[in-house]
């Protein structure tokens, strides 16, 4: 049983399946870690323990009648809290939603429900989901597993937390600026970005629905893949006989490679050496395109955000950390016809991108430029809390741009990650693509 915290997904999947788990004795193993650890109430905004131990006794019944009916069926895992539970709180880390109790289970919960995961609890996150550091004085701010005394990185902070301390076997987050992959890279984990539109958002608190993404968290590839033919319900790509020879990636250049961290930096450069000796090939990319739709994405994030949230912003704007509800409020002085042009000048970014990258299995990066802060610097920030926000979220908000699938991978190095950047709805061809770099990173 000790060894339980430490497996994956796919293995306690797999043990399950073999009779040699018990979903309930599983469940109730994840459980107890979580209300003895340390960091519980910094991770975790609420269990849902009757819950879970129900889905794991009929988890057990399907096990032992032969009919499991899903390779994760019986597997724990945790909710980032802007995931609709029915009869549960759910508050997206913000007063605002103060005791909210939907009656319903958001879409992707369902789903997973319907293919045996078990559901332990809510995940506390950044209000709202509007920032990516993670840092939340409303409710709590989640610990990095490198240094408890920082934030996760956000929004889906305890979601990441909550694997990375071994309370969860994986987690869901959701991505509209890089919410999924920027926790993932700071906790040493495997992220994953879908397509904007391949998984429901139904059930889903918004921020910015035409960026608004589900995407897993978790150890490995593997586990991410199983987790995403959970959340839609459709079978698992198939990761097996997957090597690098011959492939070639491109690595982005432009925006993305400057004003590196020393840590960053030189955790990519030896990344990208073991791609190469793993028989990969790699060109260096520019893309001077994504300038001017970048510029303008601090518009396309605040205004669709204010469109939103500013009937409830303005109802109660004291009970919200005042830099999130700033930046929030910025999206007041942008009219419809920038916010319009702007969104046309990225379908005309997205068909370039499409062109530039066809002859490349992916586009790499490094996914974060930076390393985590302690909190208590972040809360004496001020006004330049904002720059420190934007600087974090610089490389993933590219992607969420550019409008494909993506995928962080850990590279060894504390709290430094490599992203692979592919085609829309190409999830499974990029995971077969991930599992390969995954066993290259890990020697």
């Amino acid at each position: 049983m000790s060894d339980w915290t430490e497996m994956t997904a796919a293995d306690l999947g797999r043990g399950i399946a073999e009779g040699a788990i018990d979903p309930v004795a599983l469940a109730e193993h994840f459980l107890n870690q979580i209300n003895t650890h340390p960091m519980r109430d910094r991770i975790y905004a609420r269990l849902t323990p009757d819950r879970a131990l129900a889905e794991a006794e009929a988890a057990k019944t399907r096990a032992q009648l032969g009919l499991r009916v899903h390779p994760l069926d019986g597997v724990p895992i945790s909710w980032k809290d802007l995931y609709d539970t029915a009869g549960t709180v759910t508050e997206a880390g913000s007063g605002l939603l103060a005791g909210r109790i939907p009656d319903r289970d958001a879409e992707v919960l369902r789903n997973a429900t319907r293919n045996g995961m078990v559901c332990l609890g809510k995940t506390h996150m950044s209000e709202l989901a509007f920032s990516g550091l993670g840092l939340n004085p409303v409710t709590a701010t989640a610990p990095c597993v490198n240094d408890p005394e920082a934030v996760a990185g956000g929004s889906s902070s305890g979601a990441a937390a909550s694997v990375a301390f071994g309370l969860a076997p994986a987690a869901v987050g959701s991505d509209t600026g890089g919410s999924v992959r920027l926790p993932a890279c700071w906790n040493d984990l495997v992220g994953l970005k879908t397509t904007s539109g391949r998984l429901s958002l139904s059930g889903v608190v918004p921020l910015i629905a035409r960026f608004d993404t589900v995407g897993p968290l978790c150890r490995t590839v593997e586990d991410a893949a199983l987790m995403l033919s959970a959340l839609e319900g459709a079978p698992a790509p198939d990761l097996t006989g997957v090597d690098l020879s011959g492939r070639r990636f491109a690595a982005l250049q432009t925006v993305v490679m400057d004003d590196l961290d020393d840590a960053p930096a030189r955790a990519y450069a030896t990344a990208l050496n073991k791609l190469r000796e793993a028989g990969a090939s790699i060109v260096e990319l520019e893309f001077p395109e994504i300038a001017r739709p970048h510029a303008d994405s601090g518009m396309l994030y605040t205004a669709e955000a204010w469109a939103t949230w500013r009937e409830a912003i303005t109802s109660q704007p004291d009970v919200m950390f005042a830099p999130i509800r700033e930046r929030f409020e910025a999206g007041a002085a942008h009219s419809a016809a920038d916010f319009i042009a702007a969104w046309q000048g990225i379908d005309v970014m997205r068909a370039r991108w499409a062109e530039v990258t066809a002859g490349f299995d992916a586009v790499l990066c490094p996914t974060a430029p930076n390393l985590p802060e302690k909190v208590d610097k972040l809360m004496e920030l001020g006004d330049t809390y904002v720059q420190a926000n934007l600087r974090t979220l610089r490389n993933t908000r590219i992607g969420n741009l550019l409008g494909g699938a993506i995928v962080t991978l850990p590279t060894g190095t504390p709290s430094c990650g490599i992203s692979l950047m592919g085609a829309p709805m190409g999830e499974h061809r990029l995971l077969r693509l991930a599992a390969a770099v995954e066993g290259a990173l890990s020697g």
